[in-house]
C-alpha cells in the first residue's frame, strides 16, 4: 500500500445529511404556515359575555341571561333584564331595549329601559326615550328623546290592619281648674 503526502489528502467528508423532520399539520396545513390565533377582546368587551360580532345581523328578539355585547346589527327587541348590554362602536341597534345596565358606544334607535344605569359614551348616538335610575351622557355623544329618571322603590313595609289610634287626651290645662 502506498502513503499519500500531506498535501494530497482528500478533503474532509461532509457530515451525513439527516432528512428534515416531518412537521405535524392541522387540517393538512403545516404548522409553520398556520396563523397564530389568539383572541384578545377589545377593551369595550367585558370578559365572560356573549358577543354579536360586527359581521353579524340579527332580526327578531334577543333574550340573554348573561352580559351581551352587540358589535353588529340588531333589529327587533333586546331583553337582558339582569345583566349589562354593551353596544360596541360598530354596533347598530334598531330595537326596544331592556337591561340592568346599558353602555352605548355605537348607535341605538329605539326606546331603552335600564333598571340601574345607562352610559352614552363619546361618539355614540341614541335616538329614543330613556327610562333609567341613573344616566351619563359624555361630551360629544348625540341624544334625541326624553329622559325619565326612576327611583328604586324602597322595600314596602307591611301595613297593619289596625285603625289609627286617636291621640291620648291632654292633661287638664289651668283654665279647666275653676
Amino acid at each position: 500500500m502506498w502513503n499519500r503526502k500531506k498535501d494530497e489528502e482528500l478533503p474532509p467528508r461532509p457530515a451525513p445529511v439527516q432528512p428534515a423532520p416531518v412537521q405535524q399539520s392541522k387540517e393538512g396545513i403545516p404548522m409553520s404556515t398556520s396563523p397564530n390565533r389568539s383572541f384578545d377582546p377589545p377593551s369595550h368587551v367585558p370578559s365572560g359575555s356573549a358577543t354579536i360580532g360586527k359581521a353579524v345581523m340579527v332580526k327578531g328578539q334577543i333574550y340573554s341571561r348573561e352580559d351581551l355585547v352587540i358589535d353588529g346589527e340588531v333589529e327587533g327587541t333586546v331583553d337582558v333584564q339582569e345583566h349589562r348590554l354593551t353596544v360596541g362602536p360598530n354596533g347598530k341597534v334598531v330595537a326596544g331595549i331592556k337591561a340592568r345596565e346599558i353602555v352605548v358606544l355605537g348607535a341605538i334607535q329605539g326606546n331603552v329601559e335600564a333598571a340601574d344605569k345607562i352610559d352614552i359614551r363619546k361618539d355614540a348616538k341614541l335616538v329614543g326615550d330613556i327610562k333609567a335610575a341613573r344616566i351619563v351622557i359624555e361630551d360629544g355623544a348625540y341624544f334625541k328623546g326624553s329622559i325619565d329618571i326612576v327611583r328604586a322603590e324602597p322595600a314596602k313595609q307591611p301595613v297593619s290592619q289596625k285603625a289609627p289610634q286617636p291621640p291620648a287626651p291632654l292633661a287638664a290645662s289651668a283654665s279647666d281648674k275653676r
